[in-house]
């Protein structure tokens, strides 16, 4: 078993992508247990040894986000979540274990994925495992009235060929929103830490993004969810405020729109 250390200093070195310590595996193992430091708890992850979608792996975002939504937390308690690009979901298990958050994990539509997050809910004492949806962006959600009031993301903006499809995806989740109930969400008010008066929309999308890609890739994405009708603000320690621009909230939806 491996322990994957990750310290403050590493989320900004000046290299190009930060990495977890060197690790020795047989190359007949499917998969890699790592110990990982969050905030507050040491958890148990089960990683791929390899996973063409880079599902395998804890990136840097990860760790940079759960520190910021502690120190932010007001802003997600009593939330009803999902979680895009879970990977290995680690993140939401953090979550769930700090704050008790309503959490449900999504990734690429592959069976793998969903059992080895179930996998490691079990290991980290999370039962009944999370509530997972299998999505490939871009293609019909399986929900038509999707419920979640907050959307949560850390550096899934790898694939810059993909961005059309997750804009289209994050489009919908955010205009076809669907309150499950009357439950009343919290709002947010002055941030004192930071100095901004903001808001929490409901529904919206907070992301971190840590991997190092170049700055015009990174603007198409942010430019692609502007073209879509959705705000963007960057709300500092590369975190990302998305939701949808006023009046663009639709009453009904559908991804294929």
């Amino acid at each position: 078993m491996d322990i994957a250390l990750f310290s403050p200093s590493s989320l900004f070195a000046d290299v190009e992508e930060v990495s977890v310590d060197e690790e020795v595996t047989d190359v007949h193992q499917s998969f890699v247990e790592r110990r990982h430091q969050f905030p507050g708890m040491e958890l148990l992850i089960r990683e791929f040894s390899f996973h063409q979608l880079n599902a395998n792996l804890l990136w840097p975002g990860t760790f940079a986000f759960a520190e910021w939504l502690v120190q932010h937390h007001s802003w997600i308690e009593g939330r009803r979540c999902l979680e895009l690009g879970s990977g290995t979901g680690a993140l939401a298990i953090f979550l769930k274990k700090s704050f008790n958050l309503d959490i449900t994990t999504s990734d690429y539509d592959d069976q793998e994925i969903e059992e080895n997050i179930a996998h490691n809910c079990q290991a980290n004492g999370i039962t009944p495992v999370l509530p997972h949806v299998k999505h490939s962006w871009g293609e019909t959600f399986p929900s038509a009235e999707p419920d979640w009031d907050l959307i949560i993301a850390s550096d899934i903006l790898l694939y810059v060929k993909q961005y059309p499809n997750l804009i289209k995806s994050l489009s919908f989740l955010l205009k076809s929103y669907k309150p499950k109930d009357d439950k009343a969400i919290p709002s947010v008010g002055n941030d004192q830490s930071s100095g901004m008066c903001m808001g929490l929309a409901v529904p919206a999308f907070l992301m971190s993004w840590r991997r190092r890609i170049g700055k015009e890739d990174e603007s198409l994405f942010f430019t692609g969810c502007e073209n879509a009708g959705l705000e963007v603000k960057h709300i500092g320690s590369r975190v990302y405020f998305i939701k949808p621009r006023e009046n663009m909230v639709a009453t009904t939806g559908s991804i294929d729109d």
